[in-house]
This record gives structure tokens, C-alpha cells and sequence, in this order.
């Protein structure tokens, strides 16, 4: 423990002389009466309450002592600890163009690939992890973080109906988001930059083609895992015609040549996911590959600690005038 104003603390040297005065002046100070003779007191035994009169003292001293150091601000002791562990900067790129609404993954498709990204952010407590979401356009959602309590967060937010209302295009820009992504890695000073996009669809907007994307991130040395969800051939998708909702089959079309050019240039890898499992296990794997130790120094931040102290100073002066109006009350 230290203290911030440790200079308070020459305050306890003024117990030295109180305690100097109360043994041997304080009965001087104290009211008398005299007696012809105290024969016959000589033998008596002593009261109780003189006997315990000293506790009085002790607790005036402790309140003074615990006064002090409540002033001096204690405050937990500061440290840096070594510690190796496992550091990357990572970036979620995921689709999010209506037609990760189908129902070929349970319950939908987004709500399948959010679920599986938050146990991926879960596992990885070190990391920075942000999070891109494109369809038509792309856009950070969450820029990289250590607070995975918000990038929790912001990712549940996530909903296909931006594109279905109009907020971005629809479609599905792959080189887009993969570019937003890329942007956001730019500036790290991580020994390992990864992108993780996911997407159900061929890319068909955007400025920026995916190769081009892949070609930045690879010059950048960012390495880019790919993954295509969605079943094979047709998927269950709901098509609101007015007030109702009517299920239609979809075909589905993943551009898995992209995604594997992709892999291929930033060293990374494809995978297909056709269900929860498939994917959860594909996340799986890439947490396993990667893996970056690093030493890192962890700083233990200081903590005010007079509250104990101010508040053991209240009981003992709360005690001391409790005693003095009651058990050791004096008349006159």
C-alpha cells in the first residue's frame, strides 16, 4: 500500500506528547477533594470503571491514527506484471444483404453467423477484434476493440432489414467490405493481421473488386479467411407480400472461385459452411491457426483505500463519546 500524501503521516508523532501528558499531568487536571484521613479507603478494591478509564485514551489515539491516514490517501499498491499472450488484430467482414435471411441455417443465416462471431469474440479476450458489415455499401459497425462488451453488442445489433429499408444499397459488395475492413488494418502494429469475411452471395456492387481488395490486404500483410454460407442448391427464404409472409426456394449462389482467389492471395483459407456446426467448427479452426504470443506488461491501476480508514476512525470517536456520556460520565 502507498500513499499519495504521505506527509500527513508526521501528524502521528503528536501522540508522543499526549500520551506523555496523560501520564503524568492528567490526574493534576482532574477535579479533588480532601480528606482528614483515606485509612480506610486504602484496601478497598478499585471500580470497574476505573480500571477500564484508559480505554478512553485508546480510542481517542485510534481515531486520531486512522484520521491520519485516511488524509495521506492510502491507495492500493501499484504493479506491472510480465505476461505472455495472444494478440491479434482481427477484423469481421459479414454479410448483410437480405438474402442472409434464409432459412437454410437455423434460424437464418445472419442469425446463425452472429451467433457463432460472439462465442469466436468470447474466446479471444486479448485480441482486437472489430467489425465490418456490407451488402451494396460497407461500413464499420465497430472499429477494433479490446472492449468486447460493446463489440458484443453492436454485433446482436446487426440487422438485414437496413438494406430491405433503404439505409444501404442492397446486394452484395465483397471487394467493398473487404476493402472497409482493410482500411480499418492499415494502420496496426500487430504481428498478425487477420480478416475473417463471410458472405452467402457473388459480388455484384461496388466500386472495388474483390481481387483488387485482396491484393491490398495482401500487400499489407493481412490475411484473409473466407467463408461461404449456405446450403447447396435451393434455400427456404421469407418474402413479405403485403401483411404476409410467404415462403419461397432460392437459389443459392456463392462465387467460391472469389472466395478462394482471395484465400489464395492473402494466404489464407476457404470454407463452406452449409450449417451451424460446419461453421462453428470452421471458427474453430481458425482460432487454432491463429495463434501470436507476445510478452505484454499488464499495469495494476491504483485504488483510493481511506474509506476503511474513515470509517474505523467514526466508530472509534462514536464509541469514545458514547462512553464518555454513558459508562464514564463524570459529575461534575
Amino acid at each position: 500500500m502507498e500513499f499519495a500524501n504521505r506527509e500527513y503521516l508526521l501528524l502521528l508523532l503528536l501522540i508522543i506528547p499526549y500520551i506523555i501528558w496523560y501520564v503524568m499531568f492528567r490526574k493534576k487536571s482532574e477535579p479533588t477533594i480532601r480528606m482528614a484521613d483515606t485509612f480506610a479507603l486504602r484496601y478497598a478494591p478499585r471500580s470497574w470503571k476505573v480500571t477500564l478509564m484508559p480505554i478512553m485514551m485508546i480510542l481517542r489515539i485510534a481515531a486520531f491514527t486512522l484520521i491520519v491516514i485516511a488524509l495521506a490517501r492510502p491507495q492500493t499498491h501499484n504493479s506491472w506484471e510480465n505476461e505472455t499472450v495472444e494478440g491479434i488484430d482481427i477484423m469481421l467482414a459479414m454479410d448483410v444483404s437480405t438474402s442472409m435471411l434464409a432459412e437454410d441455417l437455423e434460424p437464418n443465416r445472419i442469425e446463425a453467423a452472429k451467433k457463432v462471431a460472439a462465442e469466436f469474440i468470447a474466446g479471444r479476450p486479448n485480441d482486437n477484434i472489430g467489425l465490418t458489415i456490407f451488402a451494396g455499401e460497407a461500413f464499420t459497425q465497430c472499429p477494433m476493440t479490446i472492449d468486447h462488451g460493446s463489440l458484443l453488442t453492436l454485433l446482436q445489433s446487426v440487422r438485414t432489414d437496413i438494406a430491405a429499408r433503404g439505409l444501404i444499397e442492397d446486394g452484395t459488395a465483397i471487394g467493398m467490405g473487404l476493402a472497409s475492413a482493410v482500411s480499418r488494418l492499415k494502420d496496426s502494429q500487430a504481428q498478425s493481421k487477420v480478416i475473417i469475411l463471410l458472405t452467402d452471395g457473388s459480388n455484384n456492387r461496388g466500386d472495388i473488386s474483390p481481387m483488387m481488395a485482396a491484393e491490398i490486404a495482401q500487400s499489407m500483410g493481412i490475411r484473409v479467411y473466407t467463408i461461404g454460407v449456405g446450403t447447396n442448391g435451393t434455400a427456404r427464404y421469407p418474402l413479405t407480400v403485403g401483411n404476409r409472409v410467404q415462403y419461397v426456394q432460392i437459389p443459392v449462389e456463392i462465387d467460391t472461385e472469389t472466395l478462394k482467389g482471395i484465400a489464395n492471395i492473402t494466404k489464407g483459407n476457404f470454407y463452406r459452411a452449409k450449417d451451424e456446426n460446419e461453421l462453428r467448427e470452421i471458427y474453430q479452426a481458425i482460432d487454432q491457426l491463429e495463434k501470436s504470443k507476445i510478452d505484454v506488461q499488464r499495469y495494476s491501476r491504483r485504488y483510493e483505500a481511506y474509506q476503511i480508514f474513515a470509517l474505523a476512525a467514526f466508530i472509534a470517536l462514536a464509541l469514545e463519546v458514547l462512553f464518555r456520556i454513558t459508562i464514564f460520565r463524570r459529575i461534575p
